[in-house]
């Protein structure tokens, strides 16, 4: 389940990003912002560019973010992958063979416990720390979880997603086109 060393993982609100991003080198794309009626066509869009798309199942308008949810998703739509607050999306994900990645809003001391216990229930592929500006946090969580982290919210620069990086994050999702441009680039 790698990345092919990605560092950045575009996340899309419009169409129009996501057909500027299927003629880039970019093979995971988040989506953000979506209906559950446009979902399947999007998805079969990417995949018949090469592209695989992780769903943000809390972000679909439509379809109550549940395990019903999770399993039509995975049945139905199948994305690579879905990102979700929730425990039981997760479970559900991973029980369909798609990646999982947890999001966690980590806002004080008592979330960031909370969530070390939500982590060792659900064993995600991935977590997807918010803010991503807080690198002592990001190596935190992937000391004490063992599970790769990517960081998210309020990346605004390249030295943001260096300090992401650097701190441990496998990778940065970021709605920022500049930065999507700057490391499509170097790549």
């Amino acid at each position: 389940m790698s990345l092919q060393e990605q560092r950045i993982l575009p996340a899309i609100r419009k169409m129009k990003d996501l057909e500027k991003l299927l003629k880039t080198s970019y093979t995971y794309i988040v989506l953000l912002d979506s209906h559950v009626g446009q979902l399947k066509n999007i998805v079969d869009l990417g995949r018949a560019n090469g592209k695989k798309l992780l769903l943000h199942a809390d972000l679909i308008e439509g379809l109550k973010n549940d395990e019903y949810a999770a399993e039509f998703l995975c049945q139905s739509i199948r994305p690579a992958g879905i990102i979700s607050t929730r425990g039981t999306v997760i479970t559900k994900t991973k029980q369909n063979g798609l990646i999982a990645i947890q999001r966690l809003f980590l806002l004080d001391s008592s979330a960031l416990e909370k969530s070390y216990t939500l982590l060792e229930r659900t064993q995600p592929d991935y977590i997807e720390v918010l803010p991503g500006i807080i690198p002592h946090i990001i190596k935190e969580v992937k000391e004490r979880s063992g599970i790769p982290i990517f960081a998210g919210g309020l990346i605004r620069s390249v030295g943001d997603v260096e300090q992401a990086l650097g701190a441990g994050a496998t990778a940065v999702t970021t709605s920022n086109t500049e930065l999507w441009q700057q490391y499509h680039q170097r790549s």
